[in-house]
């Protein structure tokens, strides 16, 4: 796994002069903006707020599974894209889903779909 790193603007616009302070299990490393860090099976990184970031999967490595634990995140301040986008990403639908959200199923015998489980 490949992360791109690069610290903010007071404006909160991309940095892309300044050295960037890098936590990876323990470590501290200075790298220069836009270094991209490579993560091996079982390794993490620290993502402080603020930092921008961008992840890929360097070629020929195979799947990775990626996990996040973060803070209580508060969407207005904690969120930045670059360019700017909406809180949900746009999403190109090139496979039929092999699992339906709760709100994609029809609607039951009784007209009530999903919320027969739920209160109605």
């Amino acid at each position: 796994m490949l992360i791109r790193v690069y610290n903010s603007l007071p404006d909160e616009g991309i940095d892309y002069d300044s050295s960037v302070t890098v936590h990876t299990d323990g470590r501290t490393d200075t790298v220069p903006a836009g270094t991209q860090v490579r993560l091996t099976p079982g390794e993490s990184i620290h993502i402080q707020q603020r930092l921008y970031h961008d992840f890929t999967v360097e070629e020929g490595t195979g799947p990775v599974l990626l996990g996040e634990v973060s803070q209580c995140n508060d969407e207005n301040t904690d969120n930045r894209f670059n360019p700017p986008m909406g809180r949900f990403p746009e999403i190109e639908e090139d496979e039929p889903p092999y699992c339906l959200l709760c709100n994609e199923y029809p609607p039951g015998r009784f007209g009530l779909g999903w919320r027969l489980l739920g209160s109605v």
